[in-house]
């Protein structure tokens, strides 16, 4: 049986159908977040199989996995590539509803070809085909970013990584654009053991010895210098929240210089530390012009006994309800104050913060640049069709939908540039809509080149990319 994915899929008016095919369906593809591996664009891997290239590292499909009763030995066990990818199967048709449903058979379509349903009776034939593809000169993981004409990808790093495999694709001209991001996140986990020995880690990374908060801020610095050598644009945050704390230079160095000495923090001052240093962070970026992303929101890790098997980003996180907006409104206030306010994108993994976010950024435009303060796109669990909708519902009336940079995949697999395709027919049919509707003129040069500009160059001008 074919699948439902046709040309017009999620187009429901002749309006959403112009739009999409006539201004948002040939532009190229910036990913400015995503947890692809730049060792294997930088290798120019093949994978060996559809499980490997779909399923590895895949904390969505694992979830659904679970949920449809799927032992874990089936997910991030022991069973073989096949194996898994046939429990995968089985859970395919019961996903129905959820975006796994449509995301998998856009990606064998438009990855591969294949237009058929994925069932227990059509895995192994699906399985054999797209394998058998994916061991061709064309499929490795530069063509398939070609495949989906991805010009610009971002990846996300640590301070102390090396970035070598950046500089190999620099070196080696490749057809894609790969830059890195700084995502400091460890840093801020100042509470959790471990923390001394990514101080040290960072200490050798950078070459100067942290015995204080301020060398802290040296050997970051220069870690943010070398990142910038090396074509960074963008700063990235995973925060629980923001907090209602404005702590001195002087009480934050007095909490770093206790956990130097092996002593845990308290709540309170992990709060001020988290924050104090964020402020500091957020002012490099500044400096350099950087775009700032924040993430937050989510409660992780919250089933202890997975944790402590498994690890972190395995599927056992969940939307959190803790507030932010006072908190953030005066974390964004004191970098306004000082003139240090760079380029913002924020994420907010609660729907109910819709209208909080979007009205919040509304504070801290300045006219310097269009869209400087961003409400980020719909994330994770609210990256489906409803959560889309909402999240440009909200934009629309609240900001200024024509300055939004758009979609990203957010992923760690090579075959998820579909949804990018996924949030333009989204887009284009909500905007159709409101055109056959009366609600918006048949303008199709002007709402056409405001679909390309989200599509594709307002990411482009924002972030600077070539």
């Amino acid at each position: 049986m074919q699948t439902f994915i046709g040309e017009h899929f999620l187009l429901d008016t002749q309006a959403a159908r112009k739009l999409y095919h006539d201004h948002a369906k040939g532009q190229p593809i910036i990913d400015f977040h995503t947890h692809l591996p730049p060792q294997e664009i930088a290798h120019d891997r093949h994978f060996d199989n559809l499980a490997q290239v779909w399923l590895g590292g895949d904390h969505y499909k694992w979830r659904a996995m679970r949920t449809n009763g799927v032992p874990e030995k089936y997910c991030t066990g022991d069973a073989t590539d096949f194996e898994k990818f046939q429990k995968w199967a089985q859970t395919v048709p019961h996903t129905m509803r959820n975006p796994l449903y449509h995301w998998t058979h856009m990606e064998l379509k438009q990855g591969f070809g294949i237009d058929k349903l994925l069932t227990p009776q059509t895995a192994g034939e699906i399985y054999e085909e797209a394998t058998e593809k994916l061991q061709q000169r064309d499929y490795s993981t530069l063509q398939l970013l070609n495949r989906w004409k991805v010009e610009t990808v971002c990846t996300t790093d640590d301070p102390v990584d090396d970035l070598s495999h950046h500089q190999q694709i620099r070196d080696n001209n490749l057809p894609v654009n790969v830059f890195p991001t700084w995502r400091p996140d460890r840093l801020l986990a100042i509470q959790k053991a471990g923390f001394a020995d990514y101080i040290s880690s960072l200490q050798e990374a950078a070459g100067i010895h942290i015995n204080s908060y301020q060398a802290l801020l040296d050997a970051l610095r220069k870690r943010h210098d070398f990142f910038d050598s090396m074509g960074c644009k963008s700063s990235d945050h995973g925060i629980e929240t923001f907090y209602e704390v404005e702590p001195t230079e002087r009480e934050v160095a007095g909490i770093f210089a206790k956990a130097l000495e092996g002593k845990k923090p308290g709540g309170g001052e992990v709060q001020k530390f988290r924050m104090g240093l964020l402020h500091d962070l957020a002012v490099m970026n500044h400096e350099k012009g950087w775009v700032q992303q924040f993430h937050y929101g989510v409660m992780r890790d919250n089933n202890t006994r997975m944790f402590n098997k498994l690890g972190k980003d395995t599927g056992f996180d969940s939307i959190g309800d803790k507030p932010a907006a006072k908190a953030m409104a005066r974390f964004f206030d004191r970098l306004d104050q000082q003139g240090r306010l760079t380029k913002t994108i924020i994420y907010n993994i609660n729907p109910n913060d819709n209208a909080m976010v979007a009205t919040m950024l509304g504070n801290f435009q300045d006219g310097s640049t269009p869209g400087k303060m961003q409400m980020g796109s719909a994330w994770w669990f609210n990256d489906n069709i409803r959560g889309m909708e909402q999240h440009l519902n909200v934009l629309s009336e609240m900001s200024l939908l024509s300055r939004f940079v758009g979609m990203l995949t957010d992923s760690r697999s090579f075959l998820s540039f579909p949804r990018h395709d996924y949030f333009r027919r989204i887009l284009c049919n909500l905007v159709g809509w409101d055109i056959e509707n009366g609600r918006l003129p048949e303008d199709y040069n002007f709402i056409g080149q405001m679909v390309a500009n989200i599509s594709y160059h307002n990411a482009k001008n924002y972030f600077g990319f070539p």
